[in-house]
C-alpha cells in the first residue's frame, strides 16, 4: 500500500476506492462531501451526478440524473442538508440528503452578463457562516464576486471584481469558513487564497500556492485546512516536483504543515491529475475528487478516462 506524508500526516492510499455498480463511470469527479454517519457523496459528471457510497466504500444510491449538467461544489450544510452548485447550470440547490430540493439560488440555464457582477455566471462553490447560516457563494469562471445570502435565500450583498490585487479575484473557485466565521476564497488563478470578514472586508492572503482549487476546513478540530491545489507545472517543466498537484495541508495562518503527492501528475496511486474538491471524514480521511476527464483523459489519443477519486486513509 501507497503511503503518503510523515509524522502526525502520514495517510495511506486505498486503491479503486468507492465500488461502482457494474457500467456506471464517474466521468470525473468534481466534488466529495460526507455526511453525518460517514457516509460519501461523489458530486460527478457523468450520468449519475450524485452516487453515495458508506464509509466502507459500499454503492448505496444516486440521484440527480437530468438536473445537474455540470457539477462542480459541494457543501455538506451541519443539518445534513447538501448545496450543490453547478457551473453550467448557474444555479446553487440546496437539497435533502435524498436529493429533493429545498430551494434553488440563480436561474437555471440563464447566466448573468459576463463579468456583471449580478448573480450567477459560472458559479463555483458554497460556504455555510457557522453562527448564522448565511450562505457565500463564489462567481467564479464568469465573474469576480463572492455572493452573501441570507439561509432562506436572499441576496444581502456582493464583493470582488476582476484584478489581482486585495479583494480581487482571477477564477473565485472555492469558499469556506472557520468556525469564527472568516471566509477564505480560493482565487485560483491568482495562486492564492483570500480571508475576508463577515462584511467581505478584506483580512490577508496566503501566496506561493499552486493554483488552489478544492478547500476544506475541519472545523472540529484544531481546524486544519485541505487545500486541492491543480499544479502550476507547465511545457518542459511539467515533471518537475513541488508545483503540484497536490494536497496541501495548512493552519489558520497559511502555514504549510504538509504537501501530499507533490510530484509530477501521474495516474499512480498517491499521485495526483487534476485535484479539484476535497473533504475529511470523521477519523481525518481526505477525500480527493479529480476533473481528470477534463484536465487529462479528453486529451489523450484516444480519449479515455482517468482515475478521478482517491481515499487517503490517516494513520493512527
Amino acid at each position: 500500500m501507497v503511503t503518503l506524508g510523515s509524522g502526525s500526516f502520514t495517510y495511506e492510499v486505498e486503491e479503486g476506492w468507492g465500488k461502482l455498480p457494474d457500467g456506471w463511470s464517474f466521468k470525473e469527479c468534481a466534488a466529495v462531501g460526507v455526511d453525518s454517519q460517514d457516509n460519501v457523496y461523489v458530486f460527478n459528471r457523468g450520468e449519475h451526478p450524485m452516487i453515495i457510497f458508506d464509509k466502507d466504500g459500499n454503492f448505496l444510491r444516486s440521484w440527480g440524473e437530468g438536473v445537474y449538467p455540470r457539477a462542480h461544489g459541494i457543501t455538506m450544510g451541519p443539518d445534513d442538508s447538501i448545496y450543490l452548485t453547478d457551473d453550467g447550470d448557474h444555479t446553487v440547490r440546496k437539497c435533502k440528503l435524498d436529493g429533493t430540493v429545498i430551494f434553488t439560488l440563480g436561474i437555471s440555464g440563464k447566466p448573468a452578463p459576463f463579468m456583471s457582477g449580478d448573480p450567477f455566471n459560472r458559479c463555483t462553490h458554497v460556504a455555510l457562516d457557522p453562527q448564522t447560516a448565511e450562505l457565500y457563494v463564489t462567481d467564479g469562471y464568469g465573474n469576480a464576486r463572492v455572493h452573501k445570502y441570507s439561509p432562506d435565500g436572499k441576496l444581502l450583498f456582493s464583493w470582488g471584481e476582476s484584478g489581482t490585487g486585495p479583494g480581487q479575484f482571477n477564477i473565485a473557485h472555492n469558499v469556506c469558513t472557520d468556525k469564527d466565521g472568516w471566509v477564505y476564497v480560493a482565487d485560483r488563478e491568482n495562486q492564492r487564497v483570500q480571508v475576508f470578514d463577515k462584511n467581505g472586508k478584506f483580512e490577508t492572503q496566503w501566496r506561493d500556492m499552486a493554483r488552489p482549487c478544492g478547500l476544506f476546513i475541519d472545523t472540529s478540530g484544531d481546524q486544519r485546512v485541505y487545500v486541492g491545489e491543480l499544479g502550476v507545472a507547465i511545457g518542459p517543466n511539467d515533471q518537475a516536483s513541488g508545483l503540484g498537484p497536490r494536497i496541501g495541508i495548512m493552519d489558520l495562518k497559511g502555514n504549510y504543515l504538509a504537501k501530499l503527492g507533490d510530484i509530477a501528475e501521474s495516474e499512480e496511486p498517491g499521485s495526483f491529475i487534476a485535484p479539484h474538491g476535497v473533504c475529511i471524514n470523521s477519523k481525518g480521511d481526505i477525500f480527493v475528487g479529480e476533473v481528470s476527464w477534463t484536465h487529462t483523459g479528453s486529451r489523450l489519443s484516444p480519449p479515455r478516462e482517468v482515475r478521478s477519486l482517491q481515499k487517503l486513509t490517516k494513520k493512527s
